[in-house]
């Protein structure tokens, strides 16, 4: 019976193996699993005929599978096990005595010998110690050291920041996420413990949208914590025990339309004019999801009224077109030299009718308009007048600024035109500043430069992280102001800021064509020297569990488009890689002005798109919510996209982890010193399995002069400590919901220095939401 069993269920693997095998064949692909499904069949057919060479047979396919994964992916435990898992499990279940005895043979005397268990045993056991030293080995894993000198005797942070305080979203201007406290430090990481623990109330709701996430990071000024949250409420808590202080909710509503539901931060001032102790003397000011930003006094939470309409200002001023829930604020203005500086997301790929990009500088004190530069019209930035609008979906800047106010300059991360991945009918100024750096000068709103990290951009890629300002010391002694730009794509973008020329060379690569009818690609694109961009993916790269779902995966592989990096979508599907996630996105890298190195969390996910043309594109339905994944409909558009991560049958990546990394540059010489897998599945599967594959994330690091970088944002919950000189864990606590913030720390009024977590989880990856706010110290 074991025998009939055992030949029916080869039959079943021979048959999807063959069958799948045949497919990818006719596709252009590997012929393997066309000869492994082939294989599967002979050995089922020898066991019902009660053959002992059936195990000869097998004991082949074991060896040549052995030998193409290895020929495929070298010793790469996480490629080999889906390869060879399931094969070997089954070879032993041949060689056990239900199997080999009916293979044998009889004596005259009636002795029942089994079949000869070696021709296989031989292979199994080698294919399993190939297993074991596979464990043993990582080749993803590139090991080093950053320098550990101090390059900056007195190295410039931005502003007039106390040590110990936190005032802007990157702790200072220059959005560094860099803290010169070195209380908690390598020595003594291992011993940070949990002070306190505060929950906003202010929890995920049913009627909510999936892109509801909890991505704040604190500001602490003095011995209070500010902080916002996903529907707009603001907080401030002490510093010291995490014990409410004020609670202020914006009422912003509920809407299906908005895209996404969050809140990155708030922005702190203190009016220089009011004295001390005096109501709005110190301000906070939050943004909304309804498009307003709102004054609040730092010390009660009451509204300001004196500025703009009763301590209300209202974004949609100056929009030709206002859909409601289609624009927004995430992310904190700056605030500089009696401006109060702000930006707005536009839903991607909802419409051709939506708001503009403006960027808009506000008198801090009134609300009153000082300039106004929108990229669609970018040389007059005098404040429109009444009745006038802004160009409709310029590119906007959706993240957080950075200010150089003695140089005079802000520096914005462009996005978009609306629609994303169609590129037809742009304006010359959109072609220029879409996805790009931009310099403004923080007076008049000029544009002072521009430097685009994508030509013709088709694929989302806007630069959504605030740019890193850090002054670097050349090996000859002399100083550069410099900025640090992270992309989507992987590249750094390492430029004088004064100019925006670059300091680490960005050349020009040849790009892929094949844009559908009417649109048009780039012949070429840049790319940094100091890049993180991933190889181009191949067949062999992708992944599954098991046989199965990997060549599902192949065969989708190759029915996709793809001829790498900028591979212009299509009407069949195209892969994109890196992809709309990201390799580094909003929460951008962190660097350390004294060292001059930089640290971040590099990941790897691919996507697909998939254009439809408009008349293909179902009415909205009246429970249809804004996401970003999906179908995305660029209403008046001829083509909606279908787009979303690259996922097989299982719903995990197609592709083979690692998808996630911590890395360390040294940004004088512009060399990566280590890359180190980070995180683990334990979160991603319906056991909690802790293995360390190294898994997507989203959200920022944090660096300190202790030697220590601290991390979220991985999709398992947890807050992480690093060594920062060679990137290795020091530390991890387990976290009561997701992680995808950015942590800050400060020192409070008892001596003792803080790090501060935001755990809310985040919508679009799937991790636990919550209202959590945690704090560690040490002992």
């Amino acid at each position: 019976m074991a025998i009939v069993i055992t030949s029916i269920f080869f039959i079943v693997i021979g048959l999807a193996l063959g069958g799948g095998g045949l497919w990818l064949v006719t596709l252009g692909g590997s012929i393997f699993y066309l000869f492994e499904g082939l294989m599967f069949l002979i050995t089922a057919g020898l066991l019902l005929m009660r053959k002992a060479v059936a195990l000869w047979v097998y004991a082949a396919l074991v060896v040549t599978a052995l030998a193409w994964a290895i020929w495929e992916v070298g010793f790469d435990w996480w490629q080999l096990g889906p390869r060879g898992g399931m094969i070997i499990l089954l070879g032993l279940w041949l060689l056990t005595p239900w199997i080999r005895h009916p293979l044998g043979l009889r004596s005259p005397t009636g002795i029942t010998y089994g079949a000869n268990p070696w021709p296989l045993a031989v292979p199994v056991i080698l294919a399993i110690l190939v297993a074991i030293y596979s464990m043993t080995t990582d080749p993803h894993d590139l090991a080093g050291a950053l320098p550990t000198d101090a390059v900056a005797a007195n190295p410039a942070f931005g502003g007039s920041v106390p040590d110990g305080e936190w005032h802007q979203y990157g702790r200072t201007p220059f959005g560094q996420r860099y803290s010169p406290l070195d209380q908690i430090n390598v020595q003594n990481i291992a011993t940070l413990k949990e002070a306190w623990r505060y929950q906003t109330g202010d929890v995920k709701r049913p009627e909510d949208i999936s892109e509801t996430t909890y991505q704040v990071t604190p500001l602490k000024v003095k011995d209070t914590l500010y902080l916002c949250t996903p529907h707009n409420w603001a907080i401030a808590l002490d510093a010291k025990t995490g014990k409410e202080k004020w609670k202020y909710d914006a009422n912003s509503g509920m809407n299906p339309d908005r895209q996404h539901q969050t809140c990155r931060g708030v922005t702190y001032y203190a009016d220089p004019a009011v004295a001390a102790g005096q109501p709005c003397a110190e301000r906070v000011y939050l943004p909304t999801s309804d498009a307003r930003l709102i004054a609040l006094d730092a010390t009660d939470g009451k509204i300001c009224t004196s500025f703009a309409d009763q301590g209300v200002l209202h974004l949609e001023t100056g929009m030709r077109y206002n859909p409601a829930g289609y624009y927004y604020s995430t992310s904190p203005p700056v605030a500089v030299a009696g401006k109060i500086i702000i930006g707005g997301a536009v839903n991607d790929n909802y419409s051709t009718q939506e708001q503009s990009g403006v960027i808009r500088a506000f008198d801090i004190n009134t609300g009153a308009l000082l300039w106004n530069w929108d990229s669609g019209n970018p040389d007059v930035t005098t404040p429109i007048a009444n009745g006038q609008t802004y160009t409709t979906n310029s590119p906007n800047s959706w993240s957080v600024f950075s200010v150089d106010e003695t140089l005079g300059m802000v520096y914005l991360p462009l996005g978009n035109q609306v629609p994303d991945q169609l590129g037809i009918n742009r304006s010359d100024n959109v072609e220029k500043f879409s996805s790009s750096i931009v310099a403004l000068d923080i007076a008049t709103g000029q544009l002072r430069w521009v430097r685009q990290t994508v030509h013709h951009d088709l694929w989302d890629m806007d630069v959504p992280a605030q740019p890193a300002l850090i002054d670097l010391t050349k090996p000859d002694g002399t100083v550069v102001p410099a900025l640090v730009g992270a992309t989507k794509q992987g590249d750094i973008y390492v430029l004088d800021r004064r100019t925006g020329v670059p300091i680490i060379q960005v050349k020009e690569i040849p790009a892929p064509g094949g844009a559908v009818t009417g649109d048009h690609t780039s012949p070429t694109q840049p790319i940094s020297d100091l890049t993180f961009s991933p190889e181009p993916l191949k067949e062999k790269d992708m992944w599954g569990v098991s046989l199965f779902d990997q060549l599902a995966c192949r065969i989708d592989f190759h029915r996709y488009y793809y001829e790498g990096r900028y591979t212009p979508p299509s009407l069949k599907g195209t892969i994109v890689y890196p992809g709309n996630f990201g390799t580094f996105n909003w929460g951008s890298i962190a660097v350390d002005p004294e060292r001059q190195i930089m640290f971040g969390m590099p990941t790897y996910l691919a996507f697909t798109s998939r254009l439809v043309p408009a008349a293909d594109i179902p009415p909205r339905g009246q429970d249809e919510k804004g996401s970003e994944q999906g179908l995305n409909r660029n209403d008046g558009a001829p083509y909606g996209v279908f787009m979303g991560p690259f996922l097989g049958l299982l719903k995990i990546p197609c592709q083979a982890p690692p998808w996630g990394y911590v890395a360390g540059v040294d940004l004088r010489t512009g060399k990566i010193a280590y890359m180190h897998k980070n995180g683990t599945v334990r979160d991603m599967t319906p056991l909690p399995l802790p293995f360390k594959v190294g898994v997507p994330g989203i959200g920022g690091p944090m660096l300190t002069k202790g030697g220590v970088a601290f991390l979220g944002a991985a999709v398992d919950n947890y807050l992480r400590a690093y060594d920062v000189t060679s990137g290795r864990q020091l530390w991890q606590a387990r976290l009561p919901a997701g992680g995808q913030a950015t942590p800050m720390t400060y020192m409070a009024d008892d001596n003792k220095q803080y790090v501060v977590m935001v755990a809310g989880g985040h919508g679009s990856v799937g991790t636990k939401p919550g209202d959590y706010v945690i704090a560690y110290t040490l002992p």
